[in-house]
């Protein structure tokens, strides 16, 4: 019995040499109250067939001690079962393989052919373990992509984080900075009044009205700066002038 799987040849190779040692004859058995025949081993050659000369893998199972096993044509007397598996590459996602099932007595070495079943069910088992095993690797492959995927989204995340926690410490060092060049526009454009006082003029020069006292240490904001004087405002919103010697800056 021949028949092509769309397997790679190490795919096939391996189901195959899985069921040359599973220890079981597929579809016969000796005694009818046992649903299979056990006992079976695998062996690198064997005389039952002979030597292959064709492309391709060869494996051997046998069962020795067999007394006329089901579904080998006249079979009688004991013997040995034997079973030719034959891996041949067709491409590289294709593989034929070749099973070849005999019976020969042990006594008179009579040769007794297969009446297909036993193929048949050596093939099925063969397709049962590929496709298992093809499925195995498929959620392998699915388990493995979805680790990655898991993964992109966790380094996504963590570099989200790393950039979020870089833009918020560069906005905390900006923060600070605004701060600190506020604090010296602040100290540039801030004074206060030296004791023991000093009268807030409506214009630059002496002569001019005084608009109020201011006390010593009065805090103003400088707004016009001219060689001698400076233009000001109080915290209560008045604006005048004060000679620039009569101001000091913030300690």
């Amino acid at each position: 019995m021949v028949r092509e799987f769309p397997a790679t040849t190490e795919e096939v190779r391996q189901a195959v040499l899985d069921e040359e040692k599973d220890l079981i004859i597929h579809g016969t058995k000796i005694f009818d109250k046992e649903p299979v025949l056990s006992g079976a081993e695998a062996v690198e050659s064997t005389p039952l067939f002979e030597p292959w000369t064709g492309t391709g893998d060869v494996y051997y199972k046998i069962r020795k001690n067999a007394i006329a096993p089901r579904h080998f044509l006249e079979s009688a007397d004991q013997g040995t079962i034997g079973l030719r598996f034959v891996v041949i590459a067709v491409n590289q996602n294709r593989t034929r393989v070749r099973i070849d099932a005999v019976y020969v007595e042990s006594a008179h070495h009579t040769v007794h052919i297969s009446d297909g079943t036993v193929e048949k069910a050596e093939m099925q088992e063969l397709k049962d373990r590929l496709k298992a095993a093809q499925e195995a690797a498929q959620e392998a492959a699915d388990a493995k992509r979805r680790r990655e995927s898991a993964e992109v989204v966790h380094q996504t995340y963590v570099r989200q984080r790393d950039d979020e926690t870089s833009r918020l410490s560069n906005a905390q060092t900006t923060e600070k900075q605004l701060e600190e060049e506020v604090k010296t526009v602040r100290h540039e454009v801030e004074r206060r009044v030296r004791a023991p006082g000093a009268d807030l003029k409506a214009a630059p020069f002496q002569s001019a009205a005084t608009l109020q006292p201011l006390s010593a240490y009065a805090e103003v904001l400088v707004l016009i700066v001219t060689p001698h004087w400076l233009g000001v405002e109080t915290p209560e919103g008045q604006r005048g002038w004060i000679p620039e010697e009569r101001l000091e800056q913030l300690p």
